[in-house]
């Protein structure tokens, strides 16, 4: 596996020899100063370029970067050939090394338009002083924040109002709608409760990464177990289980939010809701009535 030495190396390098890259810089979590390094962060470099075409002309000037175990384009898969790709263009790049590169071409106009607008940039090559100053990296742009009583309300709401989704999905015997409203929409919910109640404890100063992928290293072990227990196997016995301890550690977390913001945790969702999958998950197949 190439050291990062040899890949900014091998990054620079290219840019330099290349009279129609003027510009480089740097974003991600390489930039990021409260990450410690790992052997799995991309290289997530951009290229300002005079023009794109003749870039995109080329489909083999990517292979300088090394042999590649795999390579995604998601301007094209999103806009087909056919796409407007004059100002800025983008590859993902892994490479049978192990390592990966995220690397995007842009005009200069684009890069005047958006340069510093993500607060995790740094630069590294300017051919003609046209990258603006800007403050060093920061992450604070991913801070939780503050959650307004709307926004508490409508989190507290949404989690207990699709709970019921799951339970009839379960009764019905469809897996994939049950895993669905759990995975992708209560646990939305159930996560952003989690982050603000981590930015409560750490002064709202941490983000909890993408998909709360810090969780682990800023819960007490008490709380990160409870919320591994959300999680289910394709058993839908198992399924009940993680739904009711989704709403254990919710209703404990919002509790404290609740608290900390002097907003009111509507008790009356959380039991009626909680009574409801009671009783929906002790009903048998052939029952005619919930109630």
């Amino acid at each position: 596996m190439r050291s990062e030495k040899e890949m900014m190396d091998l990054i620079l390098s290219v840019a330099e020899k290349d009279q129609g890259i003027r510009a480089v810089y740097m974003n991600g979590s390489r930039t990021n100063p409260t990450l410690e390094e790992d052997l799995f962060q991309d290289y997530d470099i951009v290229y300002v370029v005079t023009e794109t075409s003749s870039f995109l002309k080329d489909e083999q000037w990517v292979d300088v970067f090394g042999e590649r175990l795999m390579m995604q384009e998601p301007d094209k898969n999103d806009q087909g050939t056919e796409g407007d790709f004059s100002d800025f263009y983008g590859y993902l790049m892994l490479f049978t090394d192990g390592n990966r590169m995220d690397l995007h071409i842009e005009t200069i106009p684009h890069m005047q338009a958006y340069y510093g607008k993500d607060k995790l940039t740094v630069p590294l090559l300017d051919k003609d002083d046209l990258l603006p100053v800007i403050p060093e990296a920061t992450d604070e742009d991913y801070h939780v924040q503050k959650p307004t009583e709307r926004e508490y309300h409508a989190c507290c709401n949404n989690f207990w109002w699709c709970q019921q989704n799951v339970a009839k999905s379960l009764w019905r015997d469809e897996m994939p709608y049950a895993q669905f409203m759990l995975e992708c929409i209560i646990r939305r919910d159930l996560d952003q409760m989690v982050s603000w109640w981590i930015g409560i404890e750490t002064g709202f100063q941490v983000s909890t990464g993408k998909a709360g992928n810090y969780f682990k290293k800023l819960l007490p072990e008490e709380t990160w177990e409870m919320y591994t227990a959300t999680y289910a196997d394709g058993d839908s016995e198992h399924i009940w289980e993680t739904l009711f301890a989704a709403g254990e550690l919710f209703r404990t977390l919002a509790n404290d939010v609740a608290d900390e913001f002097a907003y009111t945790y509507k008790r009356d969702e959380d039991e009626n809701m909680t009574r409801y999958l009671k009783q929906v998950r002790k009903l048998p197949s052939s029952a005619e009535h919930i109630f």
